[in-house]
């Protein structure tokens, strides 16, 4: 189908092409089932994808052995793979704003931070590309007679479940490395997002890749995404969202004695201590809570400053939060929409929360946005009581919680006060701590 927009100054991208691929050939699922996509920005269907299951999986695992076993990925070299993806990131560089449209309509991302992520992309795609021929092995002393040597190789079939809050980037992040290393990969996209990752995997194709060593499998996550996650042709699976569903993809390799690489959240803390410079502090922390919608596992979701600054940060970024607008993607704002109705509903549970305390300050949604689309107004809460779910449960939107501190030792035992682990921020002037 082809893209329906009515705004006439966004690029369209031609969206006639959303089959699956699999052994270097474009085609419909097996079982012809398809999934509406809609942009989060107004909730209209502009296309549909494939909607695939267990055979679709059996197929691309198959095409990825034979390519990685017998084909001619298996005697290209490392200086050549390296070459392809080059080539690769150049076509991205190349096309990179009618990707940039693709993401931002896909995601209802603003258009500069699509554009950063297709930029992030071919990043990916270049960084791997110059190392691929340069991971060596080692020669390690041993005895007088005898000598020792290390050789790297490739595992195999790897498998790639990508989340829907970064598309592109994550496309880049992990089929990259693992091309590189002339591993056979298999990819299945969040359901909620995938045009970019079927532009990006044709483009891959048109600079070279052999059939097989890259196979794009799109569907539901408790589908498609399950039959991959348990196949046993696979040899490694790389996964990242949420902890309820790595655990039950962490499982699932488990049994076939699979090792896996998850990413699965997080509850960042930003430490501010109140010798910090705040014309560099409160303009980041408002933009680590608010890029992507606070879609983003580090996001920066929690404040911690210390008390004789508490007052004078959290008036600052009261200010802040008072002037963010949420807009449609085409129109470049502060913030786009969430990713669906379900996402829009889960944030507002925890905004809806009745022990929450009053908002200090909350942005607005446009009024120019369509009713369809999934908005919701930045907010920011001060104090917070660090036993609350917003406090210490990944809410997954542009929601910020200030806590107050006295000292390291009790920042430190906040930070540390949640499930999660993955980035965190210290704002000082003092190198030593």
């Amino acid at each position: 189908m082809r893209a329906m927009d009515a705004h006439t100054n966004d690029r369209k991208p031609d969206l006639t092409k959303c089959d699956i691929l699999i052994d270097g050939s474009w085609q419909p699922s097996l079982e012809g089932r398809t999934i509406p996509a809609a942009s989060p920005s107004d909730g209209e269907v502009f296309s549909y994808i494939q909607d695939s299951d267990s055979p679709d999986i059996d197929a691309a695992v198959s095409a990825a052995r034979r390519a990685f076993e017998d084909g001619p990925w298996a005697r290209m070299s490392a200086t050549e793979r390296g070459r392809l993806l080059l080539k690769s990131a150049q076509i991205v560089a190349d096309q990179s704003e009618e990707l940039a449209a693709l993401e931002a309509q896909d995601t209802g991302k603003p258009m500069t931070q699509a554009r950063n992520d297709i930029s992030a992309a071919m990043r990916y795609l270049e960084y791997y590309g110059g190392a691929a021929d340069k991971v060596h092995g080692e020669t390690i002393p041993f005895l007088p007679t005898h000598g020792v040597q290390t050789i790297r190789e490739p595992l195999g079939v790897t498998a790639h479940i990508t989340p829907w809050n970064y598309p592109a980037q994550m496309f880049g992040r992990t089929l990259a490395p693992a091309l590189a290393m002339g591993n056979a990969v298999v990819l299945k996209p969040a359901e909620d997002a995938c045009m970019t990752p079927l532009r990006l995997a044709a483009i891959l194709q048109q600079a070279g890749f052999p059939p097989g060593s890259l196979n794009v499998v799109t569907g539901a996550g408790e589908t498609a995404g399950a039959a991959l996650s348990r196949h046993p042709g696979i040899d490694f699976v790389s996964f990242t969202g949420s902890p309820e569903v790595g655990s039950a993809v962490q499982a699932a390799a488990a049994a076939n004695h699979v090792a896996c690489t998850l990413e699965l959240g997080g509850k960042s803390p930003q430490i501010v201590f109140d010798d910090c410079n705040l014309d560099d502090a409160v303009p980041a922390i408002v933009n680590a809570i608010i890029q992507n919608s606070g879609q983003t596992c580090s996001a920066g979701s929690r404040v911690l400053v210390q008390n004789q600054a508490f007052d004078r940060i959290v008036d600052e970024l009261a200010a802040r939060f008072c002037k963010l607008v949420a807009a449609p993607h085409y129109e470049d704002r502060d913030l786009g929409p969430l990713i669906s109705d379900r996402q829009l509903r889960r944030v507002h549970r925890y905004l809806d929360a009745s022990e929450n305390p009053d908002p200090v300050a909350q942005g607005v949604v446009a009024s120019s946005a369509p009713p369809g689309g999934h908005y919701v107004a930045p907010t920011l809460y001060a104090p917070v009581d660090q036993a609350l779910a917003i406090a210490h449960e990944e809410v997954f939107g542009p929601v910020l919680c200030c806590m107050p501190f006295e000292t390291e030792e009790e920042a430190i035992r906040i930070a540390n006060g949640t499930d999660y682990g993955l980035v965190s921020a210290v704002w000082t002037r003092d190198g030593g701590r």
